[in-house]
């Protein structure tokens, strides 16, 4: 599938201007101020590179991104690319860095999605809507 013409806008402003336009984005409404970063992983069957500008916090020295795909049934693609290859390449601003995801799980899932439910309070509308039937991975990026 295609991206929408936004994210692909979003990306090229954010990777030309080190993130100084992009990093914080105002949401599809323009209302918001959202933190975002740029996540490349590797095509689980392209085996070609794939950015994707996501939402992120902080956790220490890790980034924390969230799959919901706006509380949609499936996992979005990059989730699925990095459960087969979770060396990723991710770029905060202008500091771009290698990374290792890993999907959280138990307590510290739990810790990190109420985190993340603080910088993007939509997330928890995903669990109360009838299109969230999975559990929405929490993933830390791991810097190497």
């Amino acid at each position: 599938m295609a991206k929408r013409d936004w994210v692909v806008d979003h990306i090229k402003r954010y990777k030309d201007s080190d993130g100084a336009d992009g990093h914080i984005w105002p949401g599809r409404d323009g209302k918001q101020s959202l933190p975002c970063l740029l996540l490349t992983t590797t095509g689980k069957k392209s085996g070609g590179e794939l950015t994707t500008p996501l939402i992120y916090g902080k956790d220490g020295d890790n980034c924390v991104i969230v799959a919901s795909t706006g509380g949609a049934p499936d996992h979005p693609d990059w989730y699925y690319n990095l459960t087969v290859a979770p060396d990723v390449s991710v770029q905060v601003l202008a500091d771009k860095f290698k990374a290792k995801a890993r999907t959280a799980t138990g307590t510290e899932r739990s810790a990190l999605w109420d985190m993340m439910a603080k910088v993007f309070p939509t997330y928890n509308n995903y669990h109360e809507t009838a299109k969230a039937t999975r559990e929405i991975p929490v993933i830390v990026l791991e810097r190497v």
